[in-house]
């Protein structure tokens, strides 16, 4: 499947811009190939760099705020160039997609609420012509994948997936953004919290999940929030007994929250309060991650894991 977004002609030059995927699914960490075809018109046409960029909508963190289209990541293709009258010219790319990047795809089907384009910036004089944006089909990494489908068999149900601009607090992000999803709880978790939101942060190495989970007392108008952060190897994935450690976190992050909220004055509202079950900066051991490019095979790369 081949999908390709092209601009208007560009600021009288005349200029032709197409960008096509060899294949829009892909994952995070992978590349994404393509390439992007440059046609000038009947005069010649000074180009002083080509560039890539990821974008979608994002929520800001103002609630009252409406939702923007973001460019969260980009990459430069082609350096300055001179497209003499009438001729093309082909640009072949493999645009990298960070770690972080966020999920659009679950169960090999889109999320409605979240969409994203990958966006094609031609510099000229005198604007820049950005052309259209072409789809792109985000699946979670398979470490992802298993905490997603662990949750599912425990009774949750997902109810939202967005992006969140701003980054998280002691947690070491590289985009300016993340993803949040949101459950309905599952009926064996019910008692001790209402909601529970789920954040992945992502790299080679693995994934840190960080578990979001409120009670709400809605006589009392009273929440009480409480976070805990865990995290997985991307290596032994596939032997791991995933719903066992799902549970384990549910319930360790429970009781932290309870614990927490014992002690809170249910009288006033009460605002976050963060618990950690590891340092945020535990290092990364080198040379693990994942390979490959979209729509390749499998999983390499190996190391442990840890909670």
């Amino acid at each position: 499947m081949r999908l390709t977004g092209v601009s208007p002609e560009s600021g009288g030059t005349g200029l032709t811009v197409r960008t096509t995927l060899a294949n829009p699914s892909t994952r995070p960490g992978l590349r994404l190939p393509g390439r992007v075809d440059l046609v000038a018109g009947a005069v010649d046409v000074p180009v002083f760099h080509v560039r890539l960029g990821l974008v979608s909508t994002v929520e800001p963190d103002d609630p009252e705020a409406p939702r923007r289209l973001v460019q969260f990541h980009q990459a430069q293709v082609a350096e300055a160039l001179l497209l003499r009258a009438g001729q093309a010219r082909s640009i072949p790319f493999e645009f990298p997609l960070p770690w972080e990047t966020p999920v659009t795809t679950l169960g090999g089907t889109p999320l409605l609420s979240l969409r994203m384009g990958l966006r094609t910036e031609v510099a000229i004089e005198p604007a820049l012509d950005q052309g259209a944006m072409v789809p792109v089909f985000v699946h979670p990494l398979p470490t992802q994948q298993q905490v997603l489908a662990a949750l599912d068999a425990l009774g949750f149900r997902v109810r939202q997936a967005g992006l969140v601009d701003g980054r998280l607090p002691a947690v070491d992000q590289a985009l300016p953004l993340h993803q949040r999803w949101g459950f309905w709880v599952g009926p064996l978790y019910a008692g001790p919290i209402t909601e529970l939101e789920v954040i992945f942060v992502a790299n080679s190495a693995g994934i840190e999940v960080i578990l979001w989970c409120d009670r709400r007392l809605a006589l009392a108008g009273i929440t009480h929030t409480s976070i805990s952060r865990f995290r997985s190897w991307h290596a032994g994935a596939d032997q791991r007994d995933w719903v066992t450690t799902v549970d384990g976190w549910l319930r360790e992050a429970i009781n932290r929250h309870a614990a927490a909220a014992s002690h809170a004055d249910w009288s006033a509202p009460i605002t976050h309060s963060a618990h950690v079950s590891r340092s945020p900066d535990e290092p990364i051991p080198p040379g693990f991650g994942l390979g490959g490019t979209a729509g390749g095979a499998g999983v390499g790369g190996g190391g442990g894991d840890g909670t």
